[in-house]
């Protein structure tokens, strides 16, 4: 359900002189809120919309925190998954920003993991976050069944969220992709967010079809990697979903748009660049987003510009020891040494590498 949760933050005083802005820790406030639906009673946090200094914007609804990354899944060199990896991958993400991760998207390798594979991501990375962030499971399929399956395993799993892509390759028409979203929404009582690529799915959520299901509680949100700005525009005004960002490249212009938060693939390497990079659109410090936004241009081309999102987050993350190998599947395969370079210096570039 569309539940309506500020960016929350410690401000000094208020908590026995705790000094303000996020941390680690800020993340188990935000999960605490996506499933209590509020701020924790009794606690110290406080909106930062309502209490940041003078002339900080109002914050948006964020079902699902404001900082996510789409986790990769971690992979032995013989390709197999690698939980332990994905275990201290969990604790990389959690110290540096993240309030949100979403398990099982097209960058943690979905459509060559088992059912079983994905399920057992599922468990640990909920086991693993233990209610510090909040964890969103993707369960997209062409198939609806095997989509209501996944939906009923990752709430079974203790995912506080489901990500919904559209139906690929078959392409069906606009209702039969609304009935496919309806029938998931019937199946759990979790929020979900719909995700909108049509680069890969072929199949664009339309307007239409995102004002009809934002009639449904049940969907809280848009992650948008189809770009269309003033439409997405259009429909934050005319409906409760929540945007988030599902391109590295427009991350700032969403947020200055007014989108709740980002899922981010280059969130791997620069979490904490992002959480400062939000922060700052929150508190209304458009110079230092646009700073940060600058900064980060060469490891975002480098990352998501080079060869594909997946092969290039795995190797920024094995260049900094996060993982211990940067195993893909087939038909994605590691990149090649030229490729490499081109991530080492613009990670070099952008100060994320030494």
């Amino acid at each position: 359900m569309a539940i309506g949760v500020a960016l929350l933050t410690l401000t000094a005083g208020a908590c026995g002189g705790e000094p303000a802005g996020a941390g680690p820790g800020d993340a188990a406030g935000v999960a605490g809120a996506v499933r209590s639906g509020g701020p924790q009673s009794g606690s110290c946090w406080t909106d930062r919309g309502r209490h940041g200094r003078l002339g900080a914007m109002t914050t948006p609804p964020r079902p699902f925190g404001s900082v996510l990354t789409a986790m990769v899944t971690p992979m032995s060199p013989g390709g197999e998954v690698d939980y332990k990896a994905a275990r201290d991958l969990v604790e990389h993400l959690l110290a540096t920003g993240h309030d949100g991760i979403v398990v099982n998207g097209t960058t943690g390798e979905s459509a060559t993991l088992s059912a079983a594979e994905s399920v057992e991501m599922m468990r640990v990375v909920v086991s693993q976050v233990a209610g510090r962030a909040a964890v969103v499971a993707g369960v997209g399929s062409n198939d609806t069944r095997h989509c209501l399956e996944m939906t009923v395993a990752a709430t079974s799993a203790g995912a506080d969220g489901l990500l919904l892509v559209s139906p690929y390759y078959n392409k069906p028409t606009q209702r039969g992709l609304i009935a496919h979203c309806e029938a998931v929404a019937a199946a759990t009582t979790l929020p979900i967010l719909l995700y909108d690529i049509p680069g890969r799915t072929g199949i664009p959520f339309a307007p239409a079809t995102l004002r009809a299901l934002a009639a449904n509680p049940r969907f809280a949100g848009v992650k948008d990697a189809k770009g269309d700005q003033w439409a997405a525009t259009r429909l934050m005004s005319e409906t409760s979903l929540a945007w988030y960002s599902g391109a590295d490249e427009h991350n700032l212009s969403w947020l200055a748009l007014g989108a709740s938060g980002i899922v981010s693939v280059v969130g791997h390497v620069a979490g904490l660049r992002y959480r400062a990079m939000v922060d700052a659109v929150d508190a209304g410090d458009l110079a230092t987003a646009r700073r940060i936004h600058r900064e980060l241009v060469p490891a975002v081309d480098a990352i998501m510009n080079t060869s594909q999102g997946a092969i290039m987050a795995k190797a920024a993350l094995a260049e900094l020891g996060v993982i211990p190998h940067a195993t893909v599947r087939l038909p994605l395969v590691e990149s090649q040494a030229g490729d490499l370079e081109i991530l080492r210096a613009g990670m070099r570039a952008s100060g994320l590498l030494s």
